[in-house]
């Protein structure tokens, strides 16, 4: 049963190309699954943003996210190591180690967790995060439940960059079909001044551009104005005078 709910994880990690994907719900399901299979008491993840500053984006109790949010203040603990190293950092007691993180040991304590694990979210060179597990009672996270731990981390991480790269993807698609369109409009419209006024396509085209940064407009909007044979914008067109 544990192998199959196991395998079900990894598919469910991986399944982020849907309609209206949530990277936070997605994340929050990661906290839950980690606490479900990997026997340990809490989970949180943190995410660098494009500032390069690390933010709290799932925790799965109100527990686990304080002591996510004390690491982040104080800027000192395991996760925030692992996450600048890139690589593993635990502590399989925190209560007979407090002199490698002073304060965030004494914060673990009181939210009553005794040991941390904390695995990085990368691809190759580039790190997004961590995944950080807690346990309440010291001896440490078996070897097994770390890299099992990281293979989720691995999965998420991949699932993530997948789809900021596809949303990338479709905003320049998208920037790119809306100047295909505007290029349309503009030609369209350098036709109409060209033969309303009796003055060339480039003449045409230079009035809507000179017009359009005079006002504070975008040149597609002022060549829709003229298309739509605006009488504000033909008369304001006119009254300029023809460059040839």
């Amino acid at each position: 049963m544990l192998d199959r709910r196991v395998a079900q994880t990894f598919v469910e990690l991986s399944d982020t190309l849907v309609l209206g994907f949530d990277t936070i719900d997605f994340l929050h399901t990661l906290t839950e699954r980690c606490v479900e299979l990997l026997e340990v008491d809490a989970a949180g993840i943190l995410l660098v943003d494009q500032r390069g500053a690390l933010n709290l984006v799932a925790a799965s109790t109100d527990q686990a996210r304080l002591l996510e949010l004390f690491q982040l203040q104080d800027e000192e603990g395991p996760c925030l190591d692992c996450f600048r190293s890139g690589t593993p950092v635990g502590c399989p007691d925190l209560g007979a180690e407090p002199r490698r993180w002073p304060r965030f040991s004494v914060a673990a304590a009181e939210q009553g967790f005794a040991t941390v694990q904390a695995v990085p979210m990368r691809l190759r060179e580039e790190i997004i995060g961590a995944l950080n597990l807690f346990g309440s009672t010291a001896g440490g996270i078996p070897a097994e439940t770390i890299a099992l731990a990281q293979s989720f981390a691995n999965v998420a991480t991949i699932s993530i960059l997948q789809v900021r790269a596809l949303r990338h993807s479709e905003m320049v698609a998208e920037q790119l079909q809306t100047a295909l369109n505007s290029r349309i409009v503009i030609e369209q419209a350098k036709g109409i001044l060209s033969e309303r006024l009796q003055i060339d396509i480039a003449d045409g085209f230079a009035l809507m551009r000179d017009h359009a940064r005079n006002t504070n407009q975008f040149l597609s909007d002022v060549a829709q104005q003229v298309i739509s044979r605006s009488p504000g914008m033909v008369a304001e067109l006119i009254k300029v005078k023809r460059p040839r």
